[in-house]
């Protein structure tokens, strides 16, 4: 075989040629590079690769799960390099934890899933009122989280086996009584201290810089003075809405709709009931609910023979006091205002029937159907209006899975105009000037988000004037943009800037005399102690640092004990020089029985916690693991 290729090899370079060159002719080299940096390495476990296409996805849903929990959250916040960051040093967490789940053969019994699920709210609430799961309500509240219920199953057991391994190191994270009580000391540690302090603002105006040296500073410092670049730009947005405005409902296909939802449309049905409550509190002992339970069934017993006797038995024996007085009658109600297994039982009786006894956590209840009032059907007329916006909506969400993709490829194949896709999809050409490479102060919808911007500002957009990709902005969002009009960052003139460039000369000079005048004191008042000028006495710890500068503290708090009085200097930059006096170290009085606990429990929490990030480190080391992504400078915002 590999001889026959040897012998044809200039057919099959041939061959290849013309396979691949109009590939790159059609789609673009820049075509491969955005499908090539999906499928990036960003970072590696053991033999796993997380992709860049991995790492969007696991960060679009944890924006989304955030922006569901705070809907006021600045968006700039959740799409900065720092979060985007940590959602991956999370996944490549959990990789690890995965594989050390893995290596343990650590498994979720069916059993052990069943009591996790049963302890999710919205899923304990598809219960029916015999113990059972309605599956077809499970899959339906799935699906609305674009889940099916095998791919929810399998990450609530991928999560209960990441918690059995990090149990591991939680449980066996054993805190001894004295070492505790030492580091729990050291914690409280308090000191008398007085300071000097020889702040920056003080020395100000003792700086005159001349022209010549902000001119040199100026030369020196040029990146400070930097006009940052900016983009005018057209965009288009392709959302629900933006499809909405393009359905035409049918006359016909509308007043089907109605009469299919106009039973939905009208209203919810109310039923009203009577009950007999026999009280038992759930957690009262068991006996005592046995006996509840059966004076309700003999009860009930009654009633079978008696129908007509359930207002008189309820004023005798019912021990709900808000109804017994009225034989037992709640008035009208819908669904969701009684308990769940109170509202299953009435609404699946027909009217004068009478339920079995139905265990609440009040008690025990017998229930009679006195009435069922449906709403009344409201015209074709009344409901117009609400079913052409419901039934629009409806469709707009069908279409836009269609309109997503034809808005991605048009953006993309046609990309020296927005106008074809806005002439397709009937969108709207916007306009936006000034932007930068981070959101504006006050700026809003997509021009307010860094991924966005991000796209806006790529080598290839600036250099071609070419569209951006379709960026997804947002839940069925998708946005896109062209530059009109580019200017780079500058350096801006010392004319423009001068007043800035005097600003940091003298704030620089301020801050040298500050510290020369600060060393200058310490030295002398080592010397001859009681020449030192200091402030009033004042008691600081890690509890109550009272505003002091964390390195003050830092400095104070590492002062030798049995060398006090001691005088220390510390250097704070651009804010000065602080000179510190320690007098002396304060003893904690010995903290009560339950207090000295509670903090034994603290402290080992965060031992456990301590030796928890330990493992986690080794076993990064034990796999290998590679994070390919450059970690962001302190301080940074949104994504650039």
């Amino acid at each position: 075989m590999f001889e026959h290729v040897r012998k044809h090899n200039k057919i099959l370079m041939v061959l290849l040629f013309l396979l691949i060159i109009p590939s790159f002719v059609l789609v673009g080299i820049d075509g491969y590079n955005r499908f090539l940096e999906k499928d990036k390495t960003v970072a590696r476990v053991g033999r796993s690769d997380i992709t860049r296409g991995e790492w969007d996805a696991v960060h679009r849903q944890e924006v989304e799960r955030v922006r569901q929990l705070m809907p006021g959250i600045d968006a700039r916040l959740l799409d900065s390099e720092a979060v985007r960051y940590a959602t991956l040093e999370r996944l490549v967490r959990e990789r690890v934890l995965t594989l050390a789940a893995q290596d343990a053969r650590v498994g979720v019994s069916d059993a052990r899933l069943a009591r996790e699920l049963q302890s999710i709210p919205a899923i304990a609430q598809l219960r029916r009122p015999d113990g059972t799961l309605d599956m077809e309500r499970y899959r339906l509240l799935l699906g609305s989280q674009g889940m099916s219920p095998e791919s929810f199953e399998a990450g609530v057991r991928q999560e209960l086996s990441l918690r059995q391994v990090q149990g591991i190191w939680m449980q066996t994270a054993l805190v001894l009584s004295t070492p505790a009580d030492l580091a729990l000391a050291a914690y409280h540690d308090r000191r008398e201290v007085q300071l000097a302090r020889f702040a920056t603002a003080d020395y100000m105006a003792r700086v005159q810089p001349t022209d010549a040296e902000l001119e040199a500073f100026y030369q020196a410092n040029q990146a400070l003075f930097q006009a940052p670049e900016q983009a005018d730009i057209e965009y288009v947005v392709l959302d629900i809405d933006a499809v909405r405005r393009t359905i035409r409902i049918d006359e016909q296909e509308l007043r089907s709709y109605y009469e299919q939802n106009a039973a939905r449309l009208s209203g919810p049905e109310e039923r009203r009931a009577s009950h007999i409550l026999i009280a038992a509190a759930k957690d009262a002992p068991a006996d005592a609910r046995q006996k509840a339970r059966q004076q309700a069934e003999e009860l009930l017993a009654q009633l079978r023979q008696s129908p007509q006797r359930f207002a008189e038995l309820a004023r005798k024996y019912s021990q709900d006091p808000g109804s017994a007085a009225k034989g037992g009658d709640l008035d009208y109600f819908g669904r969701g205002a009684m308990v769940k297994p109170f509202e299953d039982a009435v609404f699946s009786l027909k009217k004068g029937e009478i339920s079995p006894v139905v265990e609440t956590d009040f008690g025990y209840h017998i229930i009679q159907l006195t009435d069922i009032k449906a709403p009344r059907q409201k015209t074709f007329a009344e409901l117009r209006a609400s079913l052409e916006e419901e039934l629009r909506t409806q469709q707009a969400r069908a279409r836009f899975a269609e309109a997503a993709e034809t808005f991605t490829n048009t953006v993309y194949e046609q990309s020296d105009s927005l106008q074809p896709v806005a002439d397709k999809l009937k969108l709207t050409i916007q306009r936006a000037s000034g932007l930068r490479r981070e959101p504006l102060p006050g700026a809003a919808g997509v021009l307010a988000q860094a991924k966005f911007l991000q796209a806006v500002f790529s080598p290839d957009v600036i250099n071609s004037k070419r569209n951006t990709e379709a960026v997804e902005t947002g839940p069925s969002q998708l946005a896109a943009a062209r530059i009109v009009h580019y200017s780079p960052a500058r350096t801006l003139p010392l004319a423009e800037v001068k007043p800035a460039v005097r600003e940091r000369v003298v704030r620089a000079r301020a801050a040298e005399l500050a510290r020369g005048e600060g060393e200058q004191k310490l030295a002398a008042w080592k010397a001859a102690p009681a020449d030192a000028r200091l402030g009033a006495a004042q008691v600081v710890s890690r509890e109550q640092p009272r505003d002091l500068p964390a390195a003050v503290l830092d400095a104070v708090l590492r002062v030798d004990a049995t060398q006090l009085p001691q005088l220390v200097g510390v250097d704070l930059g651009a804010q000065g020089y602080v000179v510190a006096r320690v007098n002396k170290r304060l003893e904690r009085e010995a903290p009560a029985a339950e207090q000295q606990r509670q903090e034994r429990m603290q402290y080992a929490q965060w031992w456990a916690e301590a030796e928890g990030r330990a493992y986690e480190q080794w076993l990064k080391q034990r796999y290998k693991v590679q994070i390919k992504v450059p970690r962001p400078a302190a301080g940074t915002t949104p994504a650039s």
